[in-house]
């Protein structure tokens, strides 16, 4: 069962890390490429803190966001600014963010998400914590995957396993970490096709980053290729 209020703190937690982290680049260093192909350390800042006004749209009963057109012009917009604005920014839409989630609500309601996604208002903190925790590995500044805290990415990969599955384009898959624990994802069927590897490797490959898989052991087939997220 989700509990937003520990969400809630993790996010505060991870957060800290974060801004942490940007303090420490200059403005050349924000120009640079991050992990994300296409985008540099600046957009990915500006996408965290226009996807925390985002949420505060979502848990306020608002669309997430405009259009896609207005999501992604707010995102180039934002990319070039200095680190200054960038940490005054991001600093002021989390604190947003958590003042929507200490006004008095329904957790378990629906909220619609981009796209039609709908969920319960209760997993909106945990989804604000996988943004933060994704993208700061996604800056390339020396946070990678295996720093991610163990029972973030037990429950990132329960996510991502849940999403994949009942998909026709990705054969029946089992999946392994080292330490012990198993998933299941694809279309129905008995999994063919096994996935083994540190939980870290794992979450990169069902992500989409890291070495996609390079680091993985499979058995019963190819590596199955992932729909983009």
């Amino acid at each position: 069962m989700t509990d937003h209020v520990h969400d809630l703190q993790s996010v505060r937690e991870a957060t800290d890390r974060l801004l942490t982290a940007v303090a420490k680049l200059d403005n050349a260093a924000l120009a640079g490429e991050s992990h994300l192909p296409g985008w540099s350390r600046g957009h990915v800042l500006a996408h965290l803190a226009r996807n925390a006004d985002a949420l505060v749209n979502v848990l306020a009963g608002r669309p997430m966001y405009e259009s896609g057109e207005a999501r992604d012009a707010d995102i180039a917009a934002g990319s070039g600014r200095p680190v200054a604005e960038q940490l005054a920014d991001l600093r002021d839409s989390h604190a947003g963010f958590l003042a929507e989630t200490a006004a008095d609500q329904d957790w378990s309601r629906t909220v619609e998400l981009r796209g039609g996604v709908t969920d319960l208002a209760s997993n909106v903190p945990f989804r604000r914590l996988v943004e933060v925790e994704l993208h700061h590995v996604d800056l390339d500044v020396g946070y990678e995957l295996e720093d991610l805290p163990a029972d973030f990415t037990a429950r990132e990969i329960d996510f991502l396993a849940d999403r994949w599955s009942g998909r026709p384009e990705v054969p029946p898959t089992a999946l392994a970490s080292d330490d012990g624990r198993t998933w299941r994802t694809g279309s129905a069927g008995e999994p063919a096709v096994a996935v083994s590897g540190p939980a870290a490797a794992l979450l990169a490959w069902l992500a989409g980053r890291g070495d996609k898989g390079a680091s993985l052991t499979v058995s019963g087939g190819p590596l199955p290729a992932l729909p983009p997220l």
